[in-house]
């Protein structure tokens, strides 16, 4: 999971480069980050049946084939559309990957706490997420030929990758056959491929909800750094360039996964809260940076946003873990995701346009001020909501 992931924000820091090279707007950055949101939801909906009926091992090693392959595009990328299919590529393959690999780190792990296998499970993707735009950032920074040279340390690991996945025997895959399905049939074909979507238990809808939203402002959250912060890091503090966007955005997912293990023993319902009251003080703090200017302000916000982003992965995933059972689980995670890749799309496409019509500065207070909100009233209803009991079987 780590390594397949990798591939997802390396993009992030040379996203200015790019723009220098091909001439590209601020919301044209923007288009670029989203398509590989595209890419990962359409995995979600159409791929998320796959992991069930052939098991978590072979739909990982083939998100990790499609993610390498969509590294290598990528390093040879000459024009934008040539790009965007590479990024659409790397999506389709993060969806694969992040469902299987989450079913797969349960399964190998039958019988824990549910909190714990969650925690273990956002680290590792979290850890993947920061390690690609540090590693492109760096190179992009002091090594010739940036937009070619700093695929190649994660196109490497991803081969390695899945050399050492075609390795691994005697793990329970967890592939079943849906007898619903006629087989042989055009009707069979087609219902196997359309979306079929786990809805949450009725009388847990409300917790569900909630924690869906949570992901959805973390997550909107963190594409703002992955899209626009090279953009306006450049504005708004006096340090910029690939090596230190990178470190920017390496550092909230590090340090997002530095704080899911602190709490990965809290109760869910703390987590949240949590996780909804810092992203409130990230986008408070991040208005504040614009108008400051404070170099120690944006660090603040750095802080606040690893902190929100961090506990409201654990708290979604800790939530799904507790409504299912491992046999169930791809769908309702499936759900969850789509949500919050949701928080991907839409307020980053209204950031975009904002930052062309009314400026950069100007957007970005828009963008944090309704962002705050959203997470105000999520955590209010949160603070009004039951926590949901540990399952027994995990007692």
């Amino acid at each position: 999971m780590c390594v397949g992931v990798m591939g997802t924000a390396l993009a992030s820091p040379l996203y200015p480069l790019y723009q220098q090279a091909w001439g590209l707007k601020p919301s044209d950055i923007t288009h670029l980050f989203v398509v590989y949101m595209f890419g990962a939801l359409t995995s979600l909906l159409f791929l998320g049946r796959l992991t069930q009926r052939h098991g978590f091992l072979a739909i990982l090693r083939t998100g990790l084939t499609l993610m390498t392959a969509g590294v290598v595009l990528s390093a040879l990328a000459w024009n934008v559309p040539v790009f965007m299919l590479a990024r659409l590529m790397i999506g389709l393959a993060s969806g694969m990957i992040t469902t299987s690999a989450s079913i797969g780190m349960v399964q190998a792990r039958p019988g824990r706490d549910p909190r714990r296998t969650a925690a273990l499970t956002t680290v590792a993707m979290t850890l993947g997420f920061g390690l690609g735009p540090l590693v492109g950032g760096l190179m992009a920074q002091w090594v010739p030929h940036p937009l070619v040279t700093a695929y190649v340390p994660t196109a490497a690991m991803g081969l390695l990758a899945v050399y050492a996945l075609h390795q691994l025997r005697g793990l329970p895959t967890g592939g079943t056959r849906d007898d619903a399905l006629p087989p042989g049939t055009w009707r069979g074909v087609i219902a196997q491929w359309m979306p079929r979507l786990t809805p949450p238990p009725r009388l847990r809808r409300r917790q569900f909800w909630l924690a869906s939203m949570g992901a959805f402002s973390a997550f909107g959250m963190f594409s703002l750094y992955s899209s626009l912060a090279p953009s306006f890091m450049q504005e708004i503090v006096p340090w910029h360039g690939p090596a230190v966007s990178g470190l920017s955005i390496a550092m909230i997912l590090f340090l997002s996964s530095a704080f899911q293990f602190m709490v990965r023993n809290w109760r869910t319902k703390r987590v949240a809260l949590a996780s909804g009251c810092a992203l409130v003080l990230c986008n408070l703090l991040l208005m504040a940076t614009t108008l400051t200017g404070a170099t120690l302000v944006f660090g603040a916000a750095v802080i606040a946003t690893a902190f929100g982003h961090g506990l409201a992965n654990v708290a979604g995933m800790g939530v799904v873990a507790k409504l299912t059972t491992p046999e169930e689980r791809g769908g309702l995670l499936s759900s969850y995701l789509i949500v919050g890749y949701l928080g991907t799309i839409v307020p980053i496409l209204g950031m975009g346009w904002l930052s062309d019509h009314v400026g950069l500065n100007r957007g970005l207070l828009v963008f944090c001020g309704a962002m705050a909100l959203l997470s105000a009233v999520v955590t209010a209803l949160g603070m009004r909501t039951a926590e949901i009991p540990v399952p027994q079987q995990h007692l």
